[in-house]
C-alpha cells in the first residue's frame, strides 16, 4: 500500500539485511557516507577531530529534531522554534548577567522553552480550528518581539546580549576525547525520544493521531492532551537548543535561532517524516541531521557562501521528497503494465 508520501507500505515488515540496506534509513546512511567522502576529498582539514571540534554549532538544532519529528507525526507543525530559541537565549544571558547563578540561569533557559512550548500547546488545543502554521506563526512574532524589547531594554546596544560570566558554559562546551559533550547529550535524548515513538503507547497514540484524528478520539485516545504534550516537549528542546547554542556563541541578539524551524523540518523531511502525518520515524530524521551537519562543516571548510549551503541543503529536500513519489509511480504504472 502506498502511504501518503508515496513511500510503500508493506502489510507485512521486512526485516532481512536487503530491505534494510534498501530503506530509506539505509540509502541515507549511504548519502552520510559519500559526504564525509566529499568532505575529505574537498579539504584538507576535513579531519575527525575537527569535525567533532566544529560540531556544537550546528549539533544545537539537532535537539528541535526530535520534538518537530512528533509535531509532523501528529500531523502539526510548528515554526515558531526559532523565535522560541533567541527569546530561552535572551532571557538565560540577562538572567546571567544580573547575577543569577550558572544553575539558574539554565533553568530559566530551559523553563522559558518550555513555557513557549506549552504556550503554543494551549493555543493549538483550545482552539482547534484554527491551523497550527497560523497559530505558530503568531508565536513566533510575539516570541522574537519580546527578545527584541529585552534587547533594546537591557541589552548591550545594538540588538546583542553577551554573557559575562562564561565559567558555566566552557563546562558544557568541553570535550570527552574527541567527542563535545553535546554530542553525547544529542544521543542520549536522540535515544530516549526514538525509543518513545517506536516502542511505546504514547508512541504510537501520536501514529493514530496523525493517521487519522477524528478515529482516534473515537477510539479513546486523549488527541488533544497528547497534543498539547508533544507542543511542549518541542518547547523544552528549543530551551535545550538556545542553551547548547550559548556554549557556541556566549550570547544572543536579534537573529539568533533565525531560519532554524525551516532547517528542523528540513531534517525531519529528508528523513522521512511525512508532514501529513501518521508516517516516518526519527531514526531516518536523526541520520539526516548528521547528513546536514557534515555538509555544512565540510562546505564551510571551502569557505562556500551559507547562502549556497542552504541552497543545496533544499535540493536535497526536494529530491528527498520526489525521489519516493516517482519511484512509487513508475512502480505502479510498470504493475498496469504487466497486468
Amino acid at each position: 500500500m502506498a502511504g501518503k508520501s508515496g513511500r510503500e507500505i508493506s502489510a507485512v515488515p521486512e526485516n532481512g539485511l536487503k530491505s534494510k540496506i534498501l530503506s530509506w534509513e539505509g540509502a541515507l546512511v549511504l548519502i552520510l557516507i559519500a559526504v564525509n567522502i566529499l568532505g575529505v576529498s574537498i579539504s584538507p582539514n576535513y579531519t575527525a577531530n575537527n569535525v567533532f571540534r566544529e560540531m556544537p554549532r550546528y549539533l544545537a538544532e539537532t535537539f528541535m529534531l526530535f520534538g518537530m519529528g512528533y509535531i509532523l507525526v501528529l500531523g502539526d507543525i510548528d515554526i515558531s522554534v526559532g523565535a522560541l530559541v533567541c527569546l530561552s537565549g535572551t532571557i538565560a544571558v540577562l538572567a546571567s548577567n544580573a547575577g543569577a547563578p550558572f544553575i539558574l540561569t539554565v533553568l530559566i533557559c530551559l523553563l522559558v522553552g518550555l513555557l513557549g512550548g506549552m504556550l503554543n500547546g494551549i493555543i493549538a488545543t483550545k482552539f482547534t480550528e484554527l491551523p497550527t502554521m497560523i497559530v505558530t506563526l503568531g508565536t513566533q512574532i510575539i516570541f522574537r518581539g519580546i527578545a527584541e524589547v529585552l534587547f533594546e531594554t537591557w541589552g548591550n546596544g545594538g540588538g546583542t546580549a553577551s554573557m559575562a560570566d562564561t565559567k558555566g558554559l566552557m563546562l558544557l562546551a568541553k570535550r570527552i576525547g574527541p567527542f563535545p559533550i553535546a554530542f553525547f547529550c544529542v544521543i542520549i535524548v536522540g535515544a530516549v525520544m526514538i525509543t518513545i515513538l517506536a516502542k511505546t503507547t504514547f508512541g504510537r497514540k501520536i501514529y493514530a493521531i496523525g493517521s487519522n484524528k477524528t478515529a482516534a478520539y473515537y477510539a479513546g485516545i486523549e488527541v488533544e492532551r497528547i497534543r498539547f504534550i508533544c507542543y511542549s516537549i518541542l518547547g523544552l528542546l528549543a530551551g535545550v537548543c538556545a542553551l547548547f547554542l550559548l556554549t557556541a556563541t556566549f550570547g544572543s541578539n536579534t537573529t539568533t535561532g533565525q531560519g532554524f524551524e525551516m532547517e528542523v523540518i528540513a531534517m525531519c523531511v529528508f528523513g522521512g517524516i511525512a508532514t501529513t502525518g501518521g508516517k516516518g520515524n526519527l531514526i531516518g530524521g536523526f541520520i539526516a541531521a548528521f547528513i546536514i551537519v557534515c555538509l555544512r562543516i565540510a562546505l564551510g571548510q571551502r569557505n562556500i557562501n551559507t547562502q549556497l549551503i542552504l541552497v543545496i541543503i533544499g535540493l536535497m529536500l526536494i529530491v528527498s521528497v520526489l525521489v519516493p513519489s516517482i519511484s512509487s509511480a513508475l512502480a505502479a504504472r510498470k504493475k498496469k503494465r504487466s497486468a
